[in-house]
């Protein structure tokens, strides 16, 4: 993998995050987990490149991005559609995500957990998170849509800072 600037990126991110999906990455090297997502997002927010993310406080993830400051959100492209269904349906805490989906991980150079199937790599650090709230909807059919009993509780949204931009 190589570092390019984020200006460099020329990557659909409706598409990268919406269609392919991300793998959305906390811990540390010892003890990391994984989760897939297609909700999020990318842009300048405070002066600043930025992702946001949205996690549910019930999956396992919530509990490494909870505990440090930084995380990654990998791309892996088409070709690797089973390992987000896999990481997508099953929990760290059932079974070992890596090698039940053939992931191979490495730490980069900044310490962040990366994937050598990723063809694009976001290191990221937490800026600011805050707990959708129903009452905060503008829109209320939205809170039956995708929350309650049958969906989970409300989201965490996460604004994150890109830190670095590796490519294949």
């Amino acid at each position: 993998m190589r570092e390019i600037s984020v200006s460099e990126l020329k990557d659909n991110m409706f598409d990268a995050i919406g269609k392919e999906w991300m793998l959305v990455t906390a811990g540390t090297p010892e003890k990391f987990n994984m989760m897939t997502a297609s909700w999020g997002g990318t842009g300048i927010l405070w002066g600043k490149p930025v992702a946001f993310i949205f996690i549910r406080p019930e999956r396992y993830t919530y509990e490494f991005i909870e505990k440090g400051d930084k995380l990654t959100l990998s791309f892996l492209g088409e070709a690797h559609r089973e390992i987000h269904k896999i990481c997508g349906s099953q929990s760290g805490r059932d079974i070992d995500k890596v090698a039940a989906s053939g992931l191979k991980p490495y730490v980069t150079e900044e310490g962040y957990i990366g994937y050598e199937q990723a063809r694009l790599i976001l290191e990221c650090k937490k800026l600011y998170a805050d707990f959708i709230e129903a009452d905060n909807f503008v829109d209320k059919l939205l809170i039956n849509r995708w929350y309650g009993e049958e969906h989970g509780g409300f989201h965490k949204m996460y604004i994150l800072e890109i830190e670095h931009v590796l490519v294949k």
